[in-house]
């Protein structure tokens, strides 16, 4: 990963003595008063990723949080012996390697409750509940990846580890609402469409072998999500946004909420409350598979550091 500081003047040395004894550090260079906002000096340097959380702890134990800057970027090609060689004496593997703040910051950023949130939200549901009606498994698909609720349920999981309750209340805010708006939008639109005659009652009451499932939970239902909420946690902690696509297609959270949408509509109960059933196992296995995942990804950490120091 690419590290760079900005340090003031009279904290360089401190901050050059660490890097150039750390064994995980390479490519270290030094800027010397080239930092304008805040003033300073700059340092750059390639930290493997597998040490990077203790390099981090260190920099911020010495002020540069809040005297400087401490900036870390994922690199795509790095082509150095020296670089290799840190790799070989950082402990771990990289893949395995879980940089916290750059999970808390990323996850962070998908907590908020925005308008951009709650498009994708409503659009992803509105589809879904034209999918349930047509008993369409594509447009149940789509609507799983274009929903963006897994960026809540992840930023939960790391507020709960790291104990960070103000991220904890914005993921729960933005669920909340997000959903409720979303299904609020899908039952007018259904019953927009209802009146344009483009869809009927009979189309949800009608037999939906290739969709019926969303709104009949079963233990499966549990064990699926909580199996996706661990893949979806380990693609964002190792960047592996393909993983993540299909976290996003196994998990029934938009077309459960869509079901709910559209039997409210219709007047169907005993399907809205099976599909709202749906959506909280799913919503809570997704976020208890989290929680767990990244208290073993802790775990293993904090074992590979006392290893590598001995």
């Amino acid at each position: 990963m690419h590290l760079r500081v900005i340090s003031p003047s009279e904290t360089t040395e401190q901050v050059l003595s660490y890097l150039v004894a750390e064994p995980a550090v390479a490519n270290l260079v030094v800027h010397r008063g080239a930092a304008v906002d805040p003033a300073g000096d700059v340092v750059i340097a390639d930290v493997a990723r597998e040490s990077a959380n203790e390099v981090l702890r260190e920099l911020k134990a010495m002020g540069l949080d809040r005297n400087g800057s401490i900036a870390l970027d994922a690199v795509g090609v790095a082509l150095s012996s020296r670089g290799s060689e840190a790799e070989k004496a950082a402990p771990g593997a990289g893949d395995d390697a879980v940089v916290w703040e750059e999970i808390e910051q990323r996850t962070g950023e998908e907590s908020r409750l925005s308008v951009t949130f709650l498009l994708f939200l409503s659009i992803a549901t509105v589809i879904a509940g034209i999918g349930v009606l047509l008993d369409q498994p594509i447009l149940i698909v789509g609507a799983m990846v274009v929903g963006p609720e897994f960026g809540p349920l992840a930023a939960l999981s790391v507020g709960v580890i790291r104990r960070r309750p103000r991220v904890i209340g914005r993921s729960l805010l933005a669920l909340t609402v997000g959903f409720a708006v979303a299904i609020v939008v899908t039952v007018l639109s259904t019953l927009a469409l209802n009146a344009g005659g483009l869809v009927t009652r009979e189309m949800l009451l009608g037999a939906r072998p290739l969709t019926d499932f969303i709104w009949r939970p079963d233990a499966l239902s549990w064990v699926i999500a909580f199996l996706a909420g661990i893949a979806g946690i380990l693609s964002l902690t190792t960047a592996k946004s393909g993983a993540l696509i299909g976290v996003l297609i196994s998990v029934t959270t938009v077309p459960a909420a869509g079901n709910v949408a559209v039997a409210i509509a219709y007047g169907v109960p005993d399907e809205a409350w099976g599909s709202a059933l749906q959506l909280g196992i799913n919503l809570g296995a997704i976020a208890t598979a989290g929680i767990l995942t990244l208290a073993v990804q802790r775990w293993l950490s904090r074992r590979r550091r006392p290893a590598a120091r001995a």
